[in-house]
């Protein structure tokens, strides 16, 4: 164990009580058993067990945060839970795990904060105990920053809507059963924009995976709508209203990405620390050259800083602001502090960071994919830019 490890990397926090302590020994037990052991068999085999969902969900992972009347666990219960469940997946060192196990995380919301009752029981039950999973569609080929000026159509025909168009980069694409879908039901522009809940088994839905450069296990796909007829009881919310629901699911996601990629960074200090003090080099460990201690220096207080203002627009959203600029840059602030410890941390491992099986070789393959998703860099700087009157 080495003074840099996991735990001691991140900053005490004054909002946190016994009952958070408690629930983050929860998912560490579960991570440590469930998950660390797999990962890097399920990275190779580019995916994981279905079953790992129900299993999330009986510890209270999958419905942590949502309402207890459709399986979830609400009762004091706060944002902090959710960063503690994105620090602890991340322990594991996958950002494809997360990413594919807690996609309901962002395909469910709109349903919840917008749907019809009976939607909601339709929905909301299964995918809170595991039995189903539901994906977000809202990038397609034309652009993914562009969220107003998407293409996807569902036209209205009588009592259902007919869907054409198509979705790319959709995370658990291919195993989905539920698909939230951004489509254009009105003119041009966010005022034309509405929610639609699409069963994936529906005739002229057809899927296609896609291999990326990291995120390895997390099952990513472009998915194509054609003359896809949906009954109109499955609209979420009001027609050409979605917009709304589209904007502030982002400001969450936001949120959880940050969380995920400051752990990340812990996750590379704790890696790169441990084998500076194991290994020798020049007669003495290597932590004790000048240039590695500095190195692993920078690491921490990149992360302590990124920490810090985490910490902030939790609280700020746990009493009911919406921060979206510093949302924004947290998460610019968040993923770059990623990138940098874990180029420094391969840097300090040398050639036994670059094989495959390390935590933090894995992490560096994941950095591209954090500074875009959810929001890139130059998007979440010049909405922050604008949030501010600039």
């Amino acid at each position: 164990m080495t003074p840099l490890d996991f735990d001691a990397t991140r900053l005490p926090s004054p909002h946190l009580t016994d009952a958070h302590e408690a629930w983050r020994k929860t998912v560490r037990t579960f991570v440590d058993k469930e998950i660390a052991p797999f990962v890097n068999a399920w990275d190779e085999a580019g995916g994981f067990p279905r079953q790992l969902h129900q299993k999330a969900a009986a510890i209270g992972l999958i419905g942590i945060g949502y309402p207890e009347e459709f399986g979830g666990i609400g009762e004091d219960i706060d944002v902090f839970h959710s960063i503690i469940a994105s620090e602890e997946l991340a322990r594991a060192g996958s950002g494809g795990l997360i990413a594919g196990l807690m996609t309901h995380g962002i395909g469910l919301p709109p349903i919840i904060a917008l749907g019809s009752d009976d939607l909601k029981t339709r929905i909301a039950p299964p995918v809170l105990a595991g039995e189903k999973i539901i994906a977000l569609c809202v990038t397609e080929p034309s652009g993914g920053s562009d969220v107003a000026n998407l293409k996807t159509r569902a036209r209205r025909d009588g009592e259902e809507y007919v869907v054409d168009g198509e979705k790319t980069l959709i995370t658990s694409g291919c195993r989905a059963d539920f698909l939230t879908v951004a489509v254009r039901t009105g003119g041009e522009g966010a005022g034309g924009l509405s929610f639609l809940l699409v069963e994936a088994d529906r005739p002229g839905v057809s899927r296609t995976p896609l291999k990326k450069m990291g995120w390895w296990m997390s099952d990513t796909a472009t998915i194509h709508f054609d003359n896809v007829r949906v009954p109109a009881d499955n609209l979420i919310g009001t027609e050409n209203g979605g917009f709304a629901g589209i904007v502030v699911n982002f400001n969450m996601e936001r949120l959880s990405m940050a969380a995920q990629a400051i752990a990340f960074s812990r996750v590379c200090i704790e890696d790169a620390a441990r084998w500076a003090v194991d290994r020798k080099t020049f007669g003495k460990p290597l932590s004790k050259h000048q240039v590695i201690r500095h190195k692993l220096a920078e690491m921490v207080r990149r992360t302590n800083a990124s920490q810090a203002l985490l910490d902030n627009c939790a609280w700020r959203v746990k009493r009911g602001e919406a921060p979206v600029a510093d949302l924004a840059l947290l998460k610019t602030q968040a993923t770059r502090t990623m990138e940098f410890c874990a180029r420094e941390a391969i840097q300090i491992l040398g050639g036994a960071g670059y094989i495959r099986g390390h935590r933090v070789e894995r992490i560096y393959r994941e950095v591209r994919v954090m500074a875009i998703g959810g929001g890139s860099e130059e998007i979440m700087l010049d909405l922050a830019a604008r949030q501010l009157g600039l």
